[in-house]
């Protein structure tokens, strides 16, 4: 499988890890991340995410995890020829039994939101096998700094559930992005991130393409520093 090429880093893919993709590349770049200097990537796949991150942020230092051991091989294979090779790893984890005394100023996934079904494809990454939304809340919380964010990416249909488990957890929505994948389109993703701050939530919208396969102009200044464009979308 041929490697995505960014302007910083490659990333090398395997048939057996979910692929680079969209939603991976908004949260990357969407994500607050500025006063984040010890992040948690939970699900890191390719290791995309934790590599943007780690471009944006100079004072970061990132553990990625995943509970499937080729994705660990090719995220730290990534990893490693990074730029950002040492302030970056991955670790074979299950995030449900992870353990440690160290607090995290943003936890981020772009976490599986299928039910259960019988689909073959990525059964880990896109189905909610091993990791449903309600672990996912919950451990984060107990692994969050007390200034920290928790930072996702998931089906905008899935917005109120995902929100509702929160608030059971204490964590309270501080910033929405909807996303379009054209203009002219229904909404079909969401950028949510919580904190334990009870302030008024920043609604933003965001449109992936302005017409079929040309990207918005919002789309490729967000991106700048990570593609390298040919103006068309994947």
């Amino acid at each position: 499988m041929k490697p995505f090429r960014f302007q910083q880093f490659d990333i090398d893919q395997s048939s057996d890890v979910f692929r680079v993709g969209t939603d991976a590349v908004l949260l990357g770049a969407l994500s607050n991340v500025v006063n984040a200097k010890q992040i948690l990537e939970v699900g890191t796949g390719t290791g995309i995410i934790s590599l943007m991150l780690a471009q944006r942020n100079p004072n970061a230092n990132i553990l990625a995890i995943d509970i499937n051991s080729e994705a660990v091989n090719v995220s730290q294979n990534n990893f490693s020829n990074s730029p950002f090779f040492d302030r970056i790893k991955s670790r074979l984890q299950d995030f449900k039994n992870f353990e440690t005394e160290e607090k995290f100023d943003l936890i981020i996934s772009n976490p599986p939101y299928f039910e259960i079904n019988t689909s073959e494809k990525d059964i880990l990454a896109r189905q909610r096998l091993e990791l449903d939304f309600s672990d996912l809340v919950k451990k984060s919380r107990q692994l969050l700094s007390d200034e920290g964010l928790f930072s996702v990416i998931i089906p905008i249909d899935s917005e109120k559930e995902f929100t509702q488990i929160g608030l059971s957890n204490n964590l309270f929505l501080q910033r929405k992005v909807i996303i379009k994948g054209i203009k002219t389109a229904e909404p079909k993703r969401v950028v949510l991130e919580y904190s334990f701050k009870k302030l008024e939530t920043i609604i933003e919208n965001f449109v992936i393409e302005k017409s079929p396969r040309v990207y918005s102009d919002e789309y490729l200044e967000l991106t700048k520093d990570f593609h390298l464009f040919n103006k068309k979308p994947l």
